[in-house]
């Protein structure tokens, strides 16, 4: 409470920022989140809660912080935020050249396939981020989330109420798939390659006789596939993009189970 205190008198008068105190209390909320101890968003018993204060500290970093070289080996990079590291005593494994920043939370057991995760984000243990998938600021990766290659999670600092994208414990994402604007992606689904969720796509259940439409949520255990739906227009009738829940993943599925054998089981061929 008393940093949530500090870091809201700042976010109020940008001429706190001067003050060596008020950047202490800055650099602590960002020490805090690279180890996990706090969090943007947190799993709470009627869904989630977003800490709307953490976000304004990571905003407040940057102002904070000034230009600097880094190495990584044969690498430079110019920035304002080191990179993480200790990757060893975390007992996660990078393969170059995948970058995490610090203030991002990478638990133990992930792996890091050349990819990008952002300040702000979390990947929980076990999970796999696969080859040039970015898990942008603030995003939220649950246990044993495989993120195929070029998976695009979504960052959002600002507005610093809004939601960040959310993929709970055991979903599998396929190749290609883009995650965006605050969607949350219910635990062990399935979302094929190329799925693209936005705060405005239509997702749409097509399992029973009757349509069943969400927004912005993908319901636990749904194995989801590209689709499209006609939308008027003054130039005429098109398709647009939309997800379509083609049926459920089954409680004694393995939750390694590959994006293949989920569809197989749906009767769906890609």
């Amino acid at each position: 409470m008393e940093l949530r205190d500090h870091i809201e008198k700042a976010w109020e008068d940008r001429g706190r920022l001067k003050d060596e105190a008020t950047q202490k209390h800055i650099l602590r909320v960002i020490e805090l989140l690279d180890k996990g101890q706090l969090r943007v968003a947190e799993p709470v018993s009627d869904g989630w809660r977003v800490n709307d204060w953490v976000k304004k500290a990571v905003i407040l970093y940057f102002p904070i912080t000034g230009m600097e070289t880094m190495k990584a080996g044969p690498l430079e990079f110019h920035d304002k935020i080191p990179l993480k590291r200790g990757y060893d005593k975390r007992g996660v494994r990078v393969v170059p050249p995948a970058v995490a920043r610090f203030g991002s939370f990478v638990s133990k057991g992930v792996i890091l396939m050349p990819s990008y995760v952002n300040i702000g984000a979390y990947v929980d243990e076990g999970t796999m981020v696969d080859t040039w998938a970015t898990v942008g600021s603030c995003a939220q990766v649950g246990k044993n989330v495989h993120l195929s290659g070029g998976v695009g999670l979504g960052g959002v600092l600002e507005p610093v109420q809004a939601a960040p994208v959310i993929i709970e414990d055991n979903a599998f994402i396929g190749s290609r798939c883009i995650i965006v604007e605050g969607v949350r992606v219910g635990r062990e689904a399935v979302l094929g390659a190329n799925v693209v969720l936005t705060s405005s796509t239509r997702i749409v259940d097509v399992t029973s006789s009757s349509p069943k439409e969400y927004r912005q949520f993908v319901p636990e255990r749904s194995v989801v596939i590209p689709g499209t739906v006609p939308r008027d227009f003054p130039a005429g009738s098109y398709q647009v993009p939309c997800a379509l829940i083609i049926g459920k993943r089954k409680e004694s599925t393995d939750k390694k189970t590959t994006l293949n054998d989920a569809l197989r089981e749906n009767q769906v061929s890609v």
